[in-house]
């Protein structure tokens, strides 16, 4: 429901995504700005989702860890945090908060009757980045929320900028290895379905000698792009593992679920026709992907240990792509 306040503008995302092709490196459909609003009064609750719900996705948490749960599992854009609730309060969420990898770079706004100096240091010292008393002004929360978002959605394309390969614009080792291991403890904590797809390209060395390294960057950039535009939930990531090599996360994705999108990924590929006339196979470019999942029905590691980490869910998908070139390139192989 709209707030019926007619000074009250509405968000307008435009002024936060003006550049989509930067905002495109983000890999995930905007939509809406996600906000936690955690307060244990329910009418505190309603006033904000009063002022939000027309332009944000509104979640609600009544105590402290409720609100690191959601934060954990479905991470907002931005917490609006009550700091007197009972148990924990707001100051405790805070610093849990900054103090986890996972959701640290969540902009926490304290939103509290008490807004002595004292209290206001101890919140901005706990991590948050701004403090607004009660009762709220509508149009002052929603233009400090506005501003925060702002910085917030910035410093998302800075830290991702980062974690780009130079060469193909998806994702490099780096990033996938931080994300690989968020991803296992999420699948792990909730037994959850995670798959990885591991694949190359066939007989790129080739391709290289024989049309060139400005051609086969190109190629690669091709294959990439490929990937990328092919996955298909918010959450999948494709990165570059090194050299010809790529790797896709796909959480919440089991094991045949992958399988059918490995092979659809070795034809999208392969529908690209990208010239080559060195390959052993056809005339034009193709991949080997090894797929595994952190849970297989009565399938462990190529050595019959279980997969019980990341390392060992990397390494079977490598021995299954090891397979797949062995057995003849240009497929997909499984358990």
């Amino acid at each position: 429901m709209r707030h019926p306040d007619p000074e009250i503008q509405p968000f307008d995302l435009t002024m936060l995504y003006n550049d989509t092709p930067i905002a495109g490196l983000l890999d995930a459909p905007r939509g809406k700005p996600r906000l936690l609003v955690v307060d244990d009064q329910p009418i505190n609750i309603q006033v904000m989702y009063q002022i939000f719900a027309a332009d944000f996705q509104v979640f609600m948490a009544t105590n402290g860890a409720q609100a690191l749960a959601i934060c954990k599992d479905n991470p907002p854009d931005l917490v609006l945090l009550d700091v007197v609730m009972p148990g924990m309060d707001g100051f405790e969420v805070c610093t849990l908060l900054k103090a986890d990898e996972a959701t640290q770079n969540i902009p926490v706004i304290f939103v509290t009757a008490h807004n002595d100096a004292a209290q206001e240091t101890h919140g901005l010292e706990a991590g948050a980045v701004d403090f607004i008393a009660k009762p709220v002004n509508p149009a002052v929360v929603r233009a400090r929320v506005k501003t925060h978002l702002t910085l917030k959605f910035q410093s998302d394309i800075m830290r991702k900028l980062v974690f780009l390969d130079g060469l193909t614009g998806v994702y490099n080792r780096r990033y996938f290895d931080q994300q690989l291991a968020l991803e296992w403890a999420r699948s792990a904590r909730h037994d959850s379905p995670l798959s990885i797809i591991l694949l190359d390209v066939d007989f790129f060395k080739h391709y290289n000698d024989h049309y060139g390294h400005q051609a086969g960057d190109d190629c690669l950039k091709q294959v990439a792009m490929t990937l990328k535009t092919s996955l298909k939930r918010p959450a999948d990531l494709v990165a570059r593992y090194g050299g010809e090599e790529f790797i896709c996360i796909l959480p919440d994705t089991a094991f045949d679920e992958a399988m059918t999108l490995a092979r659809q990924l070795e034809q999208q590929v392969r529908a690209r026709q990208i010239p080559h006339e060195k390959s052993a196979i056809g005339p034009f470019v193709t991949i080997s992907l090894g797929v595994a999942a952190r849970s297989e029905p009565d399938v462990g590691t190529e050595s019959g240990e279980t997969v019980n980490d990341s390392n060992a869910l990397i390494a079977l998908a490598d021995a299954r792509l090891y397979r797949a070139k062995s057995s003849g390139r240009g497929r997909a192989c499984g358990g």
